[in-house]
């Protein structure tokens, strides 16, 4: 088997740190190398044992044997039947899973500004799940527990005096919580061929981005959620343990199809705030036909194929689901069907280019739920 260009969308640097073990310093690269691979074991060893060859990243003290050992011992991979009963084979465990959707998080929290990051909530006061820090007087029905003692009782000394020192209701101070509240978020992931085409691998930054966003949203906002779907000729929602093993296909782009999905999935939801974000390199260039069969056309824009997708936003528009679209690449087509497609449905759209597409992604999620929550 050929090896591939390793230089071909994988930015690659020795690591600098003596302070990690030989296999802390080699699963941080093959944590890389296993999303980069869409969780082909035996592709990211050979990989990883390329780039030892060149970088010296081992030594007859500790192996890539050595390391697969380790992995296998740590629970990090296991030993798995090919589907066609051929041999075993290895693979990744659900333990590394989570920890790929940890490791893409931090990626993306370490290039965010401080600033760019905040808890969001409602006006609204009452029972609910956080505390806001804000401090207002104590009114009848509020929870004892929220009671500030502190603050009620300086109030006390103030008003009473210390050598009549008394507390009555009127002293006391309670700390509000905030309803927090829940947003119904849809992910659409571009598989289409063009996400691998021209040198550049652009299905690896946006399997981190979902990665990343499905952990953050489950450690930050719990009660929010979290759908992911793709297109190319057709539109499939998939599970957050899928996202290390997608891959793209020889495929159009039915952008249609995946907008008619994530309607469709968010008519489920009972949040009342809903919206859809798209990850896409390329216009739309496919529809399904009621025969089952595909109409395409990757000539300019085709008019069929658009105005269907402007029906869609305005759609989304009624049902005030707003739809922001990320552009991955600078196709003059697909920013001006983008424009138009924006306009219809009054979202965002933003040209990220690869290396800041996640902190764009968190950074509008945040915003959007201080706009419609703040």
């Amino acid at each position: 088997m050929k090896f591939p260009d390793l230089r071909t969308g994988l930015l690659f640097q020795k690591p600098k740190s003596n302070s990690q073990s030989p296999f802390e310093r080699l699963f941080e690269i093959f944590k890389e190398l296993i999303t980069h691979t869409s969780g082909d074991f035996d592709e990211a060893i050979e990989w990883l044992r390329e780039l030892d060859k060149e970088y010296e990243l081992t030594d007859e003290n500790y192996t890539i044997d050595d390391f697969i050992e380790d992995l296998l011992d740590k629970g990090y991979v296991k030993a798995e039947i090919k589907p066609d009963g051929s041999e075993k084979s290895m693979g990744i465990t659900a333990k590394t899973e989570k920890i790929l959707r940890e490791f893409a998080l931090k990626q993306i929290f370490g290039k965010l500004k401080r600033s760019g990051l905040g808890n969001h909530n409602t006006k609204y006061h009452g029972i609910g799940d956080e505390i806001s820090g804000e401090l207002t007087n104590f009114q009848f029905g509020d929870p004892i527990e929220n009671i500030v003692l502190t603050e009620s009782i300086k109030n006390a000394q103030i008003n009473a005096g210390i050598d009549d020192f008394q507390i009555s209701e009127k002293d006391l101070v309670v700390e509000k919580n905030h309803h927090k509240s829940q947003m119904s978020t849809i992910l659409m992931i571009d598989i289409s061929h063009s996400m691998i085409l021209y040198g550049e691998d652009r299905i690896t930054p946006a399997k981190k981005v979902a990665m990343a966003l499905a952990e953050f949203i489950t450690t930050r906002y719990p009660k929010d959620t979290l759908d992911i779907l793709v297109f190319g000729n057709d539109a499939r929602p998939i599970s957050v343990k899928e996202l290390p093993y997608l891959k793209v296909g020889p495929y159009h782009t039915n952008t249609v199809a995946g907008l008619e999905l994530a309607m469709d999935m968010l008519r489920r939801k009972r949040n009342t705030n809903k919206q859809i974000f798209m990850i896409t390199d390329g216009k739309p260039s496919c529809l399904k036909m009621q025969d089952g069969s595909y109409y395409k056309n990757s000539v300019g824009l085709d008019r069929d194929i658009v105005e269907k997708c402007y029906i869609m936003a305005l759609q989304a528009k009624k049902l005030k689901i707003p739809i922001t679209t990320f552009m991955i690449a600078s196709d003059p087509y697909l920013k001006q069907f983008v424009q138009e497609f924006t306009k219809a449905n009054q979202g965002k759209a933003f040209f990220t280019g690869l290396n800041n597409l996640g902190e764009m992604i968190f950074e509008d999620y945040e915003k959007n739920r201080k706009k419609r929550f703040g």
